[in-house]
């Protein structure tokens, strides 16, 4: 017997019976969004590797050991998207979309793929949904992407919401914060992982974000950026925030949260919930306004966010229950069958659900089926029915069951 093949560790076949959930979220991302003049940007699931070579960093995980890359047949060096931020900001540029308007609101919905651990809620194809906001520096750019991702959240009724909220400042104000950092987790080095130790040369913001326990230790007597912000940075900040308060969105001002990307500048943000065990962030961003130059564009200030779908999906504490049909056509005989073809596709242009019998089976088990499908409704037609013009109703709800012309029968649903 022939070893059946399995699915890919670190991916997920999404069956029937979730997909109804699934396609449910999406279009309520996809709404939710929307309402805010949001629009939708579509991008390849592969790209040039050198885009994410430059865009994310050469030095980090990413990169260095989560990336699906080939060259094909023409020699070209190909990855499967990481990540969409990049993506979209090499659309961006491409198509010139800086000269066609100032400002730029778009959103995303689709697939990235890392090869890392599967876990709880991280996944190896995953998907991805987002905001990107180009053409705006000023902080009421950042508090909308902010309050955008919180309200999807909040909506949804994700339970014990937590924002918290950081500025890692511009590259000036880094800079010193940087070579402070070093210092201070040099005095440890050699109690640091193999990977803090390597971050602590190439960029130890990025040792704020472990997750070893005597490193978070350390990492809480460690200097804060907060006080290496020059004037507008703080400026900014503060005005972030007061919009954010102003709109009523509870926060948690978190002097050591960074982002895991080289393209971040001034404010950073992640939602969290306690619902997910270990893995709490839902959704991850912040300001990238050296990004679009970086990659060959204009001087573009942008901002966005990131965020799982896997992730909100198992946060959901919602009865979304799936789409039952309406109409279950019961057909006895080679007559009715026909008839019943027919009259299913009538009454789908009502904008119904209606299912018709195509394996032969007999009326009780077809009943049965309609019964398991949780049917509103069940035409029972025979070739009886066919000559006689009429056909059996049944409520399945209620188990009232009438006799209705055929040729009222359209018009009594």
């Amino acid at each position: 017997m022939k070893e059946t093949i399995q699915n890919i560790k670190g991916t997920k076949d999404i069956l029937p019976k979730e997909s109804y959930l699934w396609l449910y979220i999406e279009n309520y991302i996809h709404n939710h969004f929307s309402k805010f003049g949001y629009q939708e940007i579509r991008t390849p699931s592969f790209e040039k590797t050198d885009l994410f070579l430059r865009s994310i960093g050469q030095e980090t995980d990413i990169v260095s050991k989560e990336m699906y890359s080939w060259i094909d047949q023409g020699n070209n060096k190909l990855t499967l998207r990481p990540e969409l931020t990049a993506s979209v900001v090499r659309s961006y540029i491409q198509h010139q979309m800086g000269k066609q308007n100032k400002l730029h609101k778009l959103y995303y919905l689709g697939s990235s793929y890392r090869r890392e651990r599967p876990q709880k809620g991280r996944f190896r194809q995953f998907k991805q949904f987002g905001l990107e906001a180009f053409g705006s520096s000023l902080p009421e750019q950042d508090a909308e992407i902010i309050y955008m991702a919180y309200s999807l959240y909040k909506s949804l009724q994700i339970k014990n919401l937590r924002l918290k909220i950081n500025s890692i400042g511009n590259r000036n104000s880094r800079k010193q914060y940087k070579i402070e950092l070093q210092k201070y987790f040099t005095k440890f080095k050699n109690e640091l992982t193999e990977a803090s130790q390597k971050r602590l040369k190439i960029n130890p913001l990025r040792i704020l974000d472990t997750k070893v326990d005597f490193e978070v230790e350390l990492v809480k007597n460690a200097p804060k950026i907060i006080d290496y912000l020059d004037l507008d940075d703080q400026k900014h900040l503060e005005s972030v925030l007061y919009f954010l308060k102003d709109m009523n969105v509870p926060y948690i001002l978190d002097p050591y949260l960074v982002r895991g990307l080289d393209y971040y500048s001034r404010t950073v943000f992640e939602i969290q919930t306690n619902t997910l065990g270990a893995q709490s962030a839902l959704c991850g961003g912040g300001r990238y306004d050296y990004l679009v130059k970086d990659l060959g564009g204009q001087d573009t200030p942008a901002i966005g966010f990131a965020a799982g779908l896997e992730r909100l999906i198992m946060a959901l504490d919602m009865d979304i229950g799936n789409k039952n049909p309406d109409i279950y056509i019961v057909s006895i005989g080679d007559s009715a069958l026909s008839y019943s073809f027919n009259l299913a596709n009538s009454l789908r242009e009502k904008d119904l659900i209606v299912l018709t019998e195509t394996i032969g089976r007999s009326l009780k088990s077809q009943m049965k089926d309609a019964n398991r499908l949780n049917a509103s409704h069940v035409i029972i037609i025979g070739d009886d029915e066919i000559k006689s013009q009429m056909a059996s109703v049944k409520n399945m709800t209620t188990g009232h069951q009438e006799d209705v012309s055929l040729s009222k029968i359209i018009d009594y649903f």
